[in-house]
């Protein structure tokens, strides 16, 4: 079953791959006149660039959980993980650069696991990352930025970290209404 799910998403990933070569090839069709013929390829190559380069907001990803799951504020219904962040220390930040994806406990920046080489593609509010053995997704569930990550192939299993159902940026999070410790002295 996990084989055929895994074989499903990778030739989705083909097959949306192979959808935007075929726009490209669309819009770059012979105009008349070649100073509008220039500028549409230009217009095409930064679109391009745009949807296959990792978004940069992607370079510190936090940790969240849901606190209120009844509350329709999503900087009340979302919060950073108590006990992940300030008692246990066992959970995982996440950053994703260029060609890296990096996991990094939330209380020891020294204990990270990195991951080289992937390829990426993204669906409207989907960022799909694919290794050799797994396929990670980010789903954009909110504007606030909130997303959920799910991870399908072979068990993702971190020392001494965990992975979070929900991640939001580093530069959102002091919008949160639970976004630290507090006074918490563990």
């Amino acid at each position: 079953m996990k084989k055929t799910l895994i074989s499903f998403a990778i030739a989705i990933a083909l097959l949306s791959s192979c959808t935007t070569t075929a726009k490209k090839e669309t819009v770059e069709t012979p105009v008349k006149t070649v100073s509008v013929d220039s500028l549409s390829k230009e217009e095409v190559t930064q679109v391009d660039s745009e949807k296959t380069a990792v978004p940069k907001a992607f370079a510190a990803l936090v940790p969240i959980v849901v606190l209120n799951s009844k509350s329709t504020d999503v900087y009340e219904k979302y919060g950073i993980e108590f006990l992940g962040n300030c008692y246990a220390c066992d959970v995982a930040n996440l950053s994703i650069a260029e060609n890296k994806m990096k996991w990094t406990n939330v209380c020891d920046e020294k204990d990270t696991y990195v991951i080289d080489g992937f390829t990426f593609d993204a669906e409207s509010n989907k960022y799909i990352f694919t290794t050799s053995d797994r396929i990670f997704t980010l789903t954009q569930i909110d504007q606030a930025p909130v997303y959920k990550l799910s991870i399908s192939g072979k068990k993702f299993d971190l020392r001494n970290k965990r992975t979070s159902n929900y991640y939001t940026t580093k530069e959102a999070l002091p919008l949160f209404k639970e976004n630290d410790c507090g006074e918490f002295e563990g």
